[in-house]
C-alpha cells in the first residue's frame, strides 16, 4: 500500500494569540516563578468571567480554523475586535490597553524570534511524527480521506482542553518534545475514525 497521509502544521495567529492573552491573564494572579511568556507588568481589567469567555472564545477560534484553516489570519485581522468584546471590560482605556496587547503580539508573531522560531523549533520532530503516522497508516493498510491539519501553539493552552478532533489537531512545541509518545497514538486514533 502506497503512502496517503497528508500533513500541514502551522503556528496560528489566532491561537497563538489567544495563548498570550491567557498568559497575560494569568500572570496577574501568579508569583515570580510561575510567569509566562509574556510578562507585561500591568494589571489589565478583563472580562470577570475571563475563563468561561476565554473558553468559549477558544472553541469558536477553534472551530473556525479547523473547518478553514487558511481562514486563521483573516480571523486574527479581521475579526480583532472579537478578541477584546469577549475578554476585556469594555472602556476606553482598555480598548487602548488592547490594542497595545495587540500591536505588541503582531510585532512579536511576525519577528524571527515569534512565528518562524515557533515552527522551526519543532522541524525535525514534525518529521519524525509524519514518518511515524505515515508507517502505522500503511501497516494496517488504511488510506487518510483528508489532510491532517495541526495547529502549533507557542505554549500550553492552561484553560481549556486541547481534544483532537477528526483530522484537526491542536499541540504546543512542549507536546511535541514532553509528550511526543503520547501524541502519536492520540493522532493515529482520529485518524482512523
Amino acid at each position: 500500500m502506497e503512502n496517503s497521509l497528508q500533513m500541514r502544521t502551522e503556528a496560528t495567529y489566532s491561537l497563538n494569540f489567544l495563548v498570550y492573552l491567557q498568559n497575560i491573564f494569568l500572570n496577574q494572579n501568579q508569583s515570580k516563578e510561575e510567569f509566562k511568556f509574556p510578562y507585561i507588568p500591568i494589571k489589565y481589567i478583563f472580562q470577570e468571567d475571563f475563563e468561561m469567555c476565554f473558553k468559549k472564545l477558544w472553541d469558536e477560534v477553534s472551530q473556525r480554523n479547523s473547518e478553514h484553516p487558511m481562514n486563521d489570519l483573516k480571523i486574527f485581522n479581521e475579526d480583532k475586535d472579537l478578541f477584546y468584546k469577549r475578554l476585556f471590560k469594555e472602556s476606553n482605556d482598555n480598548l487602548k490597553d488592547y490594542n497595545e496587547i495587540y500591536q505588541s503580539y503582531k510585532i512579536w508573531w511576525d519577528s524571527f524570534a515569534g512565528r518562524f522560531s515557533v515552527e522551526r523549533s519543532i522541524a525535525d520532530t514534525e518529521q519524525k511524527l509524519y514518518m511515524e503516522l505515515a508507517n502505522s497508516l500503511i501497516q494496517k493498510e488504511i488510506a487518510t480521506q483528508k489532510e491532517l491539519n495541526i495547529s502549533l501553539i507557542y505554549d500550553e493552552c492552561l484553560l481549556v482542553n486541547l481534544d483532537v478532533s477528526s483530522y484537526f489537531a491542536i499541540l504546543s512545541t512542549k507536546d511535541f518534545f514532553v509528550k511526543y509518545k503520547e501524541m502519536v497514538p492520540k493522532l493515529l486514533k482520529h485518524l482512523l475514525n
